[in-house]
């Protein structure tokens, strides 16, 4: 059973649930992370039923990795393109690994809820998963390229994606300091484009 796209939703009124219904459940996993998220209590939350709940998102997994991506679509869209211009791939997109992780970083109780939804999806969210996956690889890849990013970019940006989920998780299971991630992070971008001054 597949979730219902914002894309898919056909009234207002659809589009509303559906947010109320992610609402919820963020507030929720702010709380009291991944195990607080009971599809009962985000039903009451968001006041629908809860077979309207499964409707628009089948199981828990669903919900959180569809969170997970509807957060990524706010960074991506507060984000200050015009602070990211000029200076070098380097420079840029650390800019945004590093916007990405205070944001990651800020509640960690969500963090940890909609990251062990994702890394733990199965083939059932496979399309919420995909979501995700595109989103934080064109926010690196856009970052990298000041403009229409290359092909190359979208791999290297892929690589850099796996990298940082690998990094947010050693630091929600407090294998990795704020500061460790910071530092690998780094290292692994400056290895895989370089810190050159040319753009």
């Amino acid at each position: 059973m597949a979730v219902l796209a914002e894309s898919e939703l056909g009234s207002e009124a659809q589009r509303e649930r559906r947010k109320r219904i992610l609402d919820a459940t963020m507030a929720i996993a702010s709380k009291g992370g991944y195990e607080a998220v009971q599809m009962r209590a985000v039903a009451d939350r968001a006041d629908v039923a809860v077979g309207t709940l499964y409707r628009y998102f089948p199981s828990k997994v669903h919900l959180l990795v569809s969170a997970l991506g509807r957060e990524f679509s706010r960074i991506d869209a507060k984000t200050d393109r015009s602070a990211m211009t000029g200076g070098t791939s380097f420079q840029r997109l650390n800019f945004m690994v590093g916007k990405l992780n205070r944001a990651m970083q800020r509640n960690p109780l969500l963090t940890e809820a909609m990251t062990r939804a994702y890394v733990f999806a199965d083939a059932s969210a496979a399309s919420e998963v995909d979501q995700v996956e595109k989103l934080i690889d064109s926010m690196f890849a856009r970052a990298m390229a000041d403009g229409e990013p290359t092909e190359d970019q979208y791999h290297i940006a892929r690589v850099i994606s796996d990298v940082w989920l690998s990094n947010l998780l050693a630091w929600l299971t407090r294998r990795a300091s704020a500061t460790d991630v910071s530092k690998r992070l780094d290292l692994a971008v400056r290895l895989l484009i370089g810190d050159q001054d040319s753009k």
